[in-house]
């Protein structure tokens, strides 16, 4: 039975930045800049040692953890996130999934009848900055920190912690004992470094959304029953003596006699560490030309045709590794591994967790949007609490291009499906903005329509704007500008005014921080004039395609004017269009017969009965 994945040393990134160099690997990582420069972030060491008991399903924990003050302020107080203390009775987590309209199912009441076996829990027993004993306290999933010394710009120091841990029952993300009978998804498993940056710390609670990370290397080594098969983020240190499908085969292996194993990993410049770990588990390699290894890691108790599906989409998983590097950037590490565990799909650092009784095509489908996660949003580390949108929308954005190529579907909007998600929140008046916190929505339906839907199409109706040239530049050069950083919503639109050269502003604000919606229609026709009307609040470059009763065509494009400039179109450019006027009047050349707004159907336009005329 073949086991964990990784093995190989990576590249050597260093984290925090504003400047770039170039890895032994071509791509453009950040280089460290001082506290004084404009741009910094934060960065952690993270040294742990793990002992883990795959019995009670609690381990014991010792960390390490150097950290690196880069911001320009003195810190009095430091941050980290429990994760697993949400998954007890009466957490916000529980009280939030009772009390929703809509629960996620996964969820609902579970939490409130976990047994004290059952629940999930981080508590630290003692915490140490540079040697000393600090204050602390657990408030929730926050560990709050008062330090003896506060750490000054550009100062590092240690902090020592002891802390011990129980796996919960899976309910969200992480836990023991899947559905499907995955022994361990070890996510949000250790205390975590809240993010500080130019807004100050981000200290949500953990309600079951997302999360927000500090850059930096990883070290860990873990002890576990010698039977379990290990796989997750980074590279297996000591692969000769936990095999597993990681040893080199013309080398003889060096297993412990003991009942436990200890594996070695190191994940350099990440912001997260996740693993999983089964007796079961299958380890297969698919081995890419370009020196990336390809893990999957599946239960050997699955049947053969989940197995069958597990295998065909190996070389699959390669093209969307393909795809991605291509018409994103280079992906920068040597190995990415695709793990059967937890309770849906889920991205990581250099791999994710997904179910894996799937049929084909959802199997395929749920590899191509976690691994798309890899460039948005782990290494374009957006702060998906606050933004969302940018991770799970344009995750959705890129995978829906990719499953479209790849599959060979070649749909002429592979986003049809966000389009009628988003159609179906506006007239259900359920939709708030995108700029709400991802934990302050009113409902599920309204945070994933949002979430995935709207974010999705920032980027395909951007194509509408400026043009679909326009936008795959602009995700090329924002990955360059921004990987290994935490871009916010100013930089994706400043990257796309820079590469287009048209003002975007007004777009960013209607789009993300308003639920106004778009609706254009066909007033009037008479003979030659041709009448728009301005129904919806959000005003919009305009697309049309008229065909004239001698049965000849003309495209026209009506510039929006604060937009300062137009897409590069083969169509007529006529006079622009204001915000201000709510109607807007042009004459063409011939008698016209028929008018239509939008033949793309890019435009999110609320209400498409209106946007076309046919003369009787």
């Amino acid at each position: 039975m073949k086991k964990i994945i990784l093995g190989l040393s990576l590249l050597s990134v260093i984290s925090c930045a504003s400047t770039n160099a170039t890895n032994n690997h071509g791509v453009k990582v950040p280089v460290k800049k001082s506290a004084s420069q404009n741009y910094w972030q934060q960065h952690v060491d993270y040294t742990m040692d793990i002992d883990m008991n795959v019995k009670t399903y609690q381990y014991k924990g010792i960390q390490k953890l150097v950290y690196t003050n880069n911001s320009p302020d003195v810190l009095n107080k430091v941050f980290y996130h429990l994760y697993f203390n949400a998954f007890q009775p009466n957490s916000q987590m529980d009280i939030r999934s009772r009390n929703i309209k809509d629960p996620d199912k996964r969820v609902g009441d579970r939490i409130s009848k976990l047994s004290p076996s059952e629940i999930g829990f981080i508590k630290v027993g003692s915490l140490k900055q540079n040697g000393s004993a600090v204050k602390y306290e657990t408030v929730g999933t926050i560990l709050e920190v008062t330090l003896n010394e506060a750490i000054q710009p550009g100062e590092s120091v240690t902090f020592d912690m002891i802390f011990d841990a129980q796996v919960p029952t899976q309910i969200r993300r992480s836990g023991r004992n899947n559905k499907e009978g995955v022994a361990l998804s070890m996510a949000q498993w250790y205390p975590k470094m809240a993010e500080y940056d130019f807004e100050g710390w981000h200290t949500p609670p953990y309600l079951g959304r997302e999360f927000h990370g500090v850059w930096g290397d990883f070290n860990v080594t873990l002890h576990i029953d010698k039977n379990y098969v290990v796989g997750g983020s980074g590279y297996v240190q000591n692969p000769q003596e936990v095999g597993h499908g990681y040893e080199d085969k013309t080398a003889a292996l060096n297993i412990p006699s003991g009942k436990k194993l200890t594996w070695k990993f190191k994940a350099p410049n990440v912001h997260d560490f996740t693993w999983a770990a089964d007796p079961e588990y299958i380890h297969d390699t698919f081995k890419m030309d370009n020196g990336i290894d390809l893990h999957f890691l599946y239960k050997n108790t699955l049947s053969d045709f989940y197995k069958e599906n597990w295998k065909k989409v190996q070389p699959k998983t390669a093209e969307l590794m393909t795809y991605f590097s291509k018409y994103i950037g280079q992906y920068p590490y040597k190995q990415y591994s695709v793990i059967q565990g937890g309770d849906g799909g889920m991205e990581y650092a250099m791999c994710t967790l997904i179910t894996g009784k799937r049929k084909f095509g959802s199997l395929f489908g749920v590899t191509a949007h976690e691994m798309a996660h890899t460039w948005f949003q782990f290494l374009l580390a957006t702060n998906e609490s606050k933004h969302s949108w940018m991770d799970e929308g344009f995750t959705t954005y890129i995978s829906n291009k990719a499953e479209n190529e790849i599959s060979g579907r070649n749909k002429e909007n592979p986003h049809s499906g966000s389009y009628r998600g988003y159609n179906y929140v506006v007239t259900s008046k359920l939709e708030e903005p995108l700029s709400t916190h991802a934990d302050r929505f009113h409902t599920n339906t309204a945070y994933s329509i949002a979430s995935y839907s709207k974010g999705n199409i920032f980027l395909s109706q951007l194509e509408y704007i400026i043009g679909k040239e326009n936008v795959a530049k602009t995700l090329k050069k924002y990955f360059t500008d921004f990987s290994f950083k935490h871009p916010a919503p100013n930089d994706i639109k400043r990257t796309a005014e820079k590469v287009s050269g048209i003002h975007l502003d007004w777009y960013l604000n209607e789009w993300t921080q308003t639920t106004h919606t778009i609706d254009y229609g066909v007033k009037s026709v008479n003979g030659k004039e041709i009448t728009l009307e301005r129904i919806g609040q959000m005003p919009m470059p305009i697309d049309i395609a008229v065909v004239y009763t001698d049965g000849s065509k003309e495209a026209f494009n009506i510039p929006l004017r604060m937009m300062r400039g137009e897409k590069p179109t083969k169509a007529t450019i006529i006079e622009d269009w204001t915000f201000a006027h709510p109607t807007y009047t042009f004459t063409s050349s011939k008698t016209v017969r028929s008018v239509e707004i939008d033949p793309s159907k890019l435009m999110a336009d609320i209400n498409q009965k209106n946007n076309s005329f046919i003369q009787e």
